[in-house]
């Protein structure tokens, strides 16, 4: 089996049987249409693997290696099937009649023919690993069926910041290979920041000598009590950065590379202190923490937030910044090089003489403005070079960049306005769900993060064409994104935990169509399997509270609990007795009735425990049949 796919299939087998009633039949995202047909293939030792497809012998090979882990016996492969031989077919014949990237499955009891190219056809091995069911005996049945499949949008992307935290080579290729499942074709790349410079840049290589090593994280929730007073570091060679986008690449994923600019700029800062405003001013890491007047001079951030550091518009800036930028695009073939332009402040080109005098040479009324020009003088390096900008939704402050792609992140606003000017946009706001470095439940279990609440349903709820674009704006609304920034994401387990599920629910609203969008199937046929898959494969997602169970106050006397697991091959423990539930409580295994007597309220407290032992947040749901709120200020 070729070894660059063979992590994909690792422990696919764990996909159990779909219902026969899912109208997606397993698949995740949703396909745009799925029509059942008569009959049922059969698949065993005598059916046949038959790739007709130029691009198609990494995807069948991954198909294979996954049948075997399923059915136990490896397929045999042939160039034709012989009269009344059952065949798995996959071929790009018709394909250039798809929408780019679709593809389409068709199964009869005679044949499984799977079409596409490129993409479309490794999204179609995709989809056929997800709806195979478990085998009975020695033979795994599969329900005739026509799918015909296609991207909603043409950008799918996830953001992963190891700025804030330094994250290994073998997590960043395991993170890829989920995108690649789920057909998120995108990973933005967060390298550089206040807190970490993290790319070998060869002409500058005090950039990670310096920038990528800080001595201390915040502790506590944001803005944090004080710190830790540990060296964070590391950073990845050219070598391995390219690494990542060939691994990415033949997987169908773009490799999105972040430098930021103008703000964000503690860490290059501090490796060459002369790109500054002011070059010879002390730079504190807070004046609000009692140890931060303890080590002057520049230095890489310890805390998080913004910082008055900012890139200084000299010629030699520019100069740095085009050399930076002439390296990164060497070794990223993306189309976008991010150039960040968020939260800039003005507060040191106010002060500095030369930004004053600069501004008036260019006719610039204001700081706003000058940030334009130092952005539009990137984004003309960048084309020059055969490339674009995307930066986030601050670029458009002063005047858009002409060939500019925005990022919407501060809601919606950006991509409206970015859209309505006929730029090309990224929808990516942190208030529909999309920062899911935010906490999934309002339990008191959930980790610390920087705050926010963004649980798996609000993604799935989103639609990234906003309402009030009309039909020619709304093409300009290229796709959709998810962030995980990582000021409080220290390790690869607690960035899976964050990611997933709620990357399930971003894969379905960037790719199905609205109208295919179902909220109580996703959540209740097919994400327990795919959970479940994620157990076997050990990724430290987070689990999900029982289905039906909310943490909102009832009213009544008399209450029936009807649960669902959220995890194939899961458990739900409950208590009734205030006591925290562990699996020494009650096993939930059917609908029961509580009684509550007048006056009294009684706590349902529940726990789900995952088929690898893991367990879920405490999710308390309060019964009340007319007990007196305790106020606090009452409490002894």
């Amino acid at each position: 089996m070729n070894k660059v796919l063979s992590i994909l299939i690792v422990a696919l087998i764990s996909t159990n049987v779909f219902a026969q009633t899912d109208p997606n039949f397993g698949i995740i995202p949703a396909p745009v249409s799925v029509t059942r047909a008569n009959g049922n293939f059969i698949i065993d030792k005598t059916t046949v693997l038959i790739n007709q497809s130029l691009d198609g012998a990494k995807s069948a090979d991954l198909l294979n290696a996954f049948i075997v882990t399923k059915a136990g016996f490896a397929l045999r492969e042939a160039k034709v099937a012989q009269p009344n031989q059952k065949s798995i077919v996959l071929t790009s014949v018709g394909a250039d009649k798809l929408p780019a990237e679709g593809y389409t499955i068709k199964v009869t009891p005679n044949q499984i023919l799977l079409t596409g190219k490129g993409a479309g056809l490794f999204y179609a091995v995709q989809s056929a690993m997800q709806m195979l069911p478990d085998k009975v005996g020695d033979k795994i049945s599969v329900p005739a069926v026509d799918i015909n499949d296609y991207p909603r949008f043409s950008y799918r992307g996830t953001m992963l910041d190891v700025s804030r935290h330094f994250f290994p080579i073998s997590f960043i290729k395991k993170y890829i290979d989920q995108l690649a499942f789920y057909k998120i074709n995108t990973f933005h790349w967060h390298l550089t920041d206040d807190q970490g410079w993290r790319l070998e840049i060869k002409k500058y290589p005090k950039l990670t000598t310096v920038g990528s090593s800080r001595n201390g994280s915040v502790i506590g929730n944001y803005p944090g009590k004080g710190n830790y007073l540990t060296e964070v570091k590391g950073f990845y060679t050219q070598d391995e950065a390219k690494e990542i986008v060939k691994y990415a690449a033949e997987r169908y994923i773009t490799v999105i590379p972040e430098i930021e600019l103008p703000g964000h700029a503690s860490a290059a800062i501090a490796a060459y202190p002369e790109l500054s405003c002011f070059p010879d001013r002390d730079t504190f890491v807070s004046d609000k923490t009692p140890w931060a007047g303890s080590r002057k001079g520049k230095q890489v951030q310890q805390t998080w937030g913004v910082f008055d550091d900012i890139f200084v518009p000299s010629e030699n800036t520019f100069t740095f910044l085009n050399n930076v930028l002439d390296e990164v695009i060497a070794i990223f073939p993306s189309k976008y090089i991010h150039i960040g332009g968020d939260e800039a402040p003005k507060t040191y080109w106010k002060e500095s003489a030369f930004c004053q005098v600069l501004m008036k040479e260019k006719g610039l009324k204001d700081e706003h403005e000058l940030q334009s020009y130092f952005i539009q003088t990137i984004e003309k390096h960048v084309n020059g070079k055969g490339r674009s900008i995307i930066g986030w939704d601050e670029i458009l402050e002063g005047g858009l960049a002409p060939n500019a792609t925005v990022m919407s992140w501060r809601g919606e606003d950006g991509g409206i306005a970015a859209a309505q000017q006929n730029h090309d946009v990224i929808m990516t706001p942190g208030s529909m769900g999309l920062y899911i470095d935010h906490k999934q439940s309002n339990s008191p279990d959930e980790p610390v993060t920087i705050g926010g609440f963004a649980p798996y349903q609000n993604i799935y709820a989103y639609d990234p064409i906003p309402k009030v674009l009309t039909a020619d704006q709304r093409k300009y609304i290229k796709g959709v994104q998810a962030n995980l920034w990582s000021e409080y994401i220290k390790t690869p387990a607690k960035a899976e935990n964050h990611a997933f599920p709620r990357l399930l629910s971003l894969a379905e609203i960037a790719w199905s169509p609205v109208e295919r969008k179902d909220l109580k199937n996703f959540s209740e046929e097919r994400l327990p399997k795919h959970l479940a898959r994620l157990d076997e494969m050990n990724v430290n997602y987070w689990i999900p509270t029982p289905i039906n169970q909310g943490d909102k106050t009832l009213t009544g006397s008399e209450f029936t609990i009807d649960l669902k697991v959220p995890v194939t091959g899961g458990k739900i423990y409950y208590s009734l007795d205030e006591s925290r539930p562990s699996e020494n409580a009650f096993l939930y295994t059917a609908p029961f009735k509580v009684v509550v007597p007048q006056g009294e309220k009684r706590t349902l407290k529940t726990i789900v425990i995952a088929p690898s032992g893991r367990s879920s947040v405490t999710l308390q749901t309060i019964l009340n049949n007319g007990a007196a709120e305790v106020k606090p200020e009452a409490k002894k």
